[in-house]
């Protein structure tokens, strides 16, 4: 089976808009769910199976769209929005894009420039799903760390020599190099600045961080 053609949700409360831009958008290959209010597009559900974004227009019947944008945010969604007004609000516009939209379009919507803030909208929906399954894969390895393995490694990340770790933690040297290598294995890390560059990713606290240090 390939992989599933990009999804763009559309949300407008004008009909004729919907229709619009819905044949529009699917004419350049996407799949396409139209909604007619903010809140029928939240309460949706999770359907994306591949990268998404969503075409939402500034003024709606129930919520506006920046209030869409902010329950997104708190949801911890990683969709893209494409925003589209009626009026060129500059101040709304500001904070939209300030708040991580990808494009702000007036009405009536130039076919080429919302195609192309769609697939803008989408190749970063692409990457931001690439990052949270590593990061998700991350955190699995770090699961599987015992939690002795987690301090070596917080303290091999920090620049500790195996010395300086032994001592630390109260063990010999020969017992912190099985711990290194248990670490370095279970990470999938092929060498130290590998592990430093994994562990970043998810803000492993370094040995001065913790309380008490």
């Amino acid at each position: 089976m390939g992989a599933p053609q990009p999804l763009v949700y559309l949300v407008d409360d004008d009909a004729a808009v919907r229709k619009a831009l819905g044949r529009l958008i699917a004419s350049a290959g996407y799949r396409v769910q139209a909604f007619g209010t903010a809140r029928e597009f939240l309460d949706r559900g999770d359907s994306e199976d591949g990268p998404a974004c969503v075409v939402l227009d500034v003024r709606l019947g129930d919520l506006d769209g920046l209030d869409v944008q902010r329950e997104l945010g708190i949801a911890d969604s990683i969709m893209p929005i494409v925003f589209i007004t009626g009026r060129g609000d500059v101040p709304t516009s500001v904070r939209a894009m300030k708040a991580g939209a990808t494009d702000f379009l007036t009405k009536p919507v130039r076919d080429a420039d919302l195609l192309s803030a769609i697939e803008q909208a989408l190749s970063r929906a692409e990457k931001a799903r690439a990052e949270r399954a590593e990061i998700d894969a991350i955190r699995k390895c770090l699961d599987s760390l015992t939690p002795r393995e987690r301090e070596v490694m917080a303290l091999v990340v920090s620049g500790r020599l195996n010395k300086q770790i032994a001592l630390e933690l109260g063990t010999v040297e020969k017992t912190v190099k099985v711990h290194r290598a248990r670490v370095m294995e279970k990470m999938r890390a092929a060498s130290l600045a590998d592990l430093v560059r994994i562990t970043g990713k998810v803000g492993i606290p370094r040995p001065a961080d913790r309380q008490g240090r």
